[in-house]
């Protein structure tokens, strides 16, 4: 088919490969401009900028799609569909219009659970035990359109907003080819019940409330892991937490009650947190036996415990 492609991250990357080695004509890629990343906010391309330039593929980068001239772009590009994936950028009716098919979303969700720009992060926060992909037809709502194939995926106990990712980036890229092949595909209206918002993470989220179950924190490190990384202050310097799983304990929320080579035992509203894995600001991840080697965590301190 001659396709048009939006898309940002590495999410929507996978899906773009999986295009082009499936023959689909890429006639045009669309992606957000370049930004400021990385600990040295060095402008970087993004995922999709660099495979669609290696491709030899047709980029735009435009700041909006409400512009008349990116539009034309779209307009004579006469194409059959538009694949969406991660953009970041929201599709006014006029695009939405465009292409023979519409515009064809892939969302890591069984809609109509998680709408919106952060999914992943939100059914590991929430302890959902399954997430999915939705192939979506795209309407003027936010992940509000008729569903055109969807499929499962199992939450693991040890899942990370990463490893989450990149099955779900695998299963949305099969998806969506399986979609192209069926078309023209009925879809079913999302039902009223059971919508809810994935908000996008903020980086206040990210902080640890020690008062809260061990179990909840344990999900909040899988969650921002790898962004933003879930942090705490211990002895008055942040750490940022990558790897702990919730144990037996109790103290008072914060308390170190345990430093041992397997990991920093921490008191929790209910139960404690071992921490086994860390990062202090301006350093490298380190196994907690390699941190205690070169940081003194006696026990009986704390870590600080939010206000408010």
């Amino acid at each position: 088919m001659r396709l048009g492609f939006a898309g940002t991250p590495e999410f929507a990357a996978v899906a773009l490969r999986a295009l082009l080695a499936a023959g689909h004509q890429v006639e045009l890629v669309l992606t957000q401009p370049d930004r400021a990343a990385g600990r040295g906010l060095a402008v970087r391309p993004s995922a999709v900028k660099e495979l669609a330039q290696a491709a030899g593929l047709r980029l735009l980068q435009p700041a909006t799609l409400r512009d008349a001239v990116v539009q034309e772009e779209i307009r004579a590009s006469r194409l059959e569909a538009l694949i969406v994936a991660a953009y970041g950028l929201i599709l006014p009716q006029a695009v939405l219009d465009l292409p023979r098919w519409g515009c064809i979303n892939i969302h890591a969700s069984l809609l109509p659970r998680w709408r919106g720009a952060a999914p992943i992060q939100r059914a590991i926060l929430a302890g959902d035990r399954e997430t999915g992909i939705s192939i979506m037809q795209m309407d003027a709502g936010l992940d509000s359109g008729p569903v055109l194939l969807a499929a499962g995926q199992a939450i693991r106990d040890d899942d990370t907003a990463a490893s989450l990712h990149d099955r779900l980036a695998t299963q949305g890229a099969e998806l969506v080819v399986k979609v192209l092949e069926r078309l023209p595909l009925p879809g079913w209206p999302q039902p009223q019940s059971g919508v809810t918002h994935a908000a996008k993470i903020g980086k206040a989220e990210a902080m640890l409330d020690w008062r809260l179950a061990a179990e909840l924190l344990a999900r909040q490190v899988r969650a921002f892991n790898p962004q933003p990384g879930a942090s705490c202050v211990l002895n008055g310097k942040a750490l940022k937490v990558w790897t702990a799983r919730p144990v037996v304990g109790s103290g008072s929320p914060g308390l170190i009650i345990g430093a041992a080579h397997d990991g920093l035992l921490i008191a929790c509203g209910e139960g404690a947190l071992c921490v086994e894995e860390v990062q202090q600001a301006g350093g490298r991840r380190l196994a907690v036996a390699q941190f205690l080697n070169g940081t003194a965590v006696p026990v009986g301190s704390r870590c600080a415990v939010a206000t408010g």
